[in-house]
């Protein structure tokens, strides 16, 4: 009988401890609970409410518009984009955006990571060659490209000067179609060799020395363990640089704006006599800012975003596919 009846009295401080505990358990706070937390993060998303969504919504609906920057809008469908794919111009502005991008960008990535390689491999002075190779990156572009004017001047440019002690002709290099942009493109790459270089070096710097050291005793040479070795641990490094130049190659704006203008006397976006260094973003500027057409640059601006889009996709596609 006591025992019988002594059973819920033993169960009673258990019942009491759960209910003490589910009490001390902090309740869930809603979302305004959280609203300290909120407004401390607030400014970021508001400046990129402001500067990113905002004009981004905007330049999508400007598309479909006409408008001179003062007056009314004018309601244009998709008018803008039939235009765009039959403008001449806009097509030659995309070939010579991918040509310069083509004859920079790929030779900038090999050079970059014979660079880092070297730079990996070197005992003295690590530090002071790593700050050489990317001060070009932190120098102002204007200012380069003024001083590569000055390096391709027909006249008295350092480039045919070259040319002239080497028994060569010499070559009006911001007056004619290659030139143009022979000229752009190494201003590109000179500007991005040592940038990339770092990232190369940073990559290097995780690749076990083991692998080398077997490679040595098997009787591998420095160019076998650069193709075999290197360059296949790095896929993944160099996927990150050919997709982030291709995004800035493919956005070419200040170095041929600020290298040709002077070449041009009807606007400062043309980019050089027959239009041979305008890139797709001069073009759009041209647009805009030249004949106050934005809702046709607001087209141009979409259609450089699809361009680089697609572009870094394949690009993305064609590394990925070799690791397969």
């Amino acid at each position: 009988m006591t025992g019988v009846g002594a059973a819920p009295t033993l169960g009673a401080p258990a019942d009491d401890g759960v209910r003490s505990a589910a009490a001390r358990r902090p309740k869930p706070r809603s979302v305004l609970g959280y609203w300290r937390l909120y407004l401390a993060i607030s400014p970021f998303y508001l400046l990129f409410l402001c500067f990113g969504l905002i004009p981004v919504g905007f330049s999508l609906y400007l598309s479909f518009h006409r408008w001179d920057g003062l007056g009314s809008m004018e309601y244009a469908g998709l008018s803008q984009y039939r235009y765009l794919l039959s403008d001449s111009q806009f097509w030659n502005s995309l070939t010579n955006t991918l040509i310069i991008w083509a004859i920079a960008t790929l030779p900038m990535l090999f050079i970059a990571l014979v660079t880092a390689v070297m730079l990996n491999s070197a005992v003295r002075f690590k530090n002071f060659y790593r700050f050489a190779y990317f001060l070009p990156n932190v120098t102002s572009v204007v200012a380069v490209a003024i001083i590569f004017t000055s390096i391709f001047s027909t006249n008295f440019g350092l480039a045919n000067a070259v040319l002239h002690g080497l028994g060569l002709d010499q070559v009006a290099w911001l007056n004619t179609d290659w030139g143009i942009k022979i000229s752009i493109a190494v201003l590109m790459t000179w500007q991005w060799t040592g940038y990339n270089a770092l990232i190369f070096l940073a990559g290097l710097q995780t690749i076990p020395s083991e692998l080398y050291e077997a490679a040595r005793v098997d009787g591998a040479g420095p160019v076998q363990t650069f193709f075999r070795i290197t360059v296949p641990m790095m896929r993944p490094i160099i996927l990150f640089a050919l997709v982030v130049s291709t995004v800035t190659g493919l956005q070419s704006f200040t170095e041929p704006q600020v290298l040709l203008a002077n070449t041009n006397n009807t606007s400062t976006f043309a980019g050089g006599p027959g239009n041979s260094g305008q890139t797709m973003v001069l073009y759009f500027f041209q647009q805009s800012f030249d004949n106050n057409d934005f809702g046709y640059g607001a087209a141009i601006a979409w259609g450089i975003f699809l361009v680089v889009a697609i572009f870094s996709i394949v690009n993305w596609r064609l590394v990925q596919r070799g690791e397969k």
